[in-house]
């Protein structure tokens, strides 16, 4: 059952990769990080897509994401992966915001060097599809958080698509980023308190 194990290239990028984000995820989820400024908070959460985009190429989480198709409730998989993939590809490839309520594509920007990428492959895929309903339970908090993952009704040259129309930042990024630490949990086997 070595062959299972991390190599120890895996094992030193993952140490970083998964240190990092639980970092983030533990700020994020404090009420204090909601009052830091817009750059702050935008920062630090595109650093954390960016680091999950990147471990999601470890094997092992491709098969945690199949197994959600079937384990989870509907669409969890699909915003476990491609939705979260989408959202970090438009923060990097667009860096042009200060704020996650700044952030807009639309078709004509997106394919403006070539048609069919990750962004246009998902925009086509997903144009129209009605709103995902989730929850989330804080138990510090003892508080039930609902939210609405919305899909844009057109996906066409001259209409812009706002991020915040999709995932709202407080709400829909804390349960991004719930929904990512659940997946990368899968893969962890001990955690260490600092």
């Amino acid at each position: 059952m070595n062959h299972l194990k991390p190599s120890n290239k895996e094992l030193e990028f993952l140490t970083l990769a998964y240190n990092r984000f639980y970092d983030l995820y533990d700020e994020v989820m404090e009420d204090s990080f909601w009052i830091k400024s817009e750059w702050d908070r935008f920062s630090k959460i595109k650093q954390a897509f960016d680091i999950y985009n990147e471990v999601l190429d470890y094997e092992p989480l491709k098969h945690a994401i199949e197994n959600l198709k079937t384990a989870r409730p509907p669409m969890e998989s699909e915003i476990g992966s491609e939705l979260f993939k989408f959202v970090r590809n438009v923060l990097s490839h667009f860096p042009y915001f200060q704020s996650w309520n700044s952030v807009w594509i639309k078709k004509s920007i997106i394919n403006w060097n070539k048609e069919g990428l990750t962004i246009d492959k998902f925009l086509k895929k997903y144009e129209g599809h009605e709103p995902v309903k989730f929850r989330f339970w804080e138990g510090q908090k003892k508080r039930m958080t609902y939210l609405n993952i919305c899909f844009p009704e057109q996906y066409i040259i001259d209409t812009n698509i706002c991020l915040k129309d999709i995932i709202s930042e407080k709400e829909g990024v804390m349960f991004s980023f719930i929904l990512m630490r659940k997946i990368m949990d899968t893969q962890v086997f001990e955690l260490k308190q600092k």
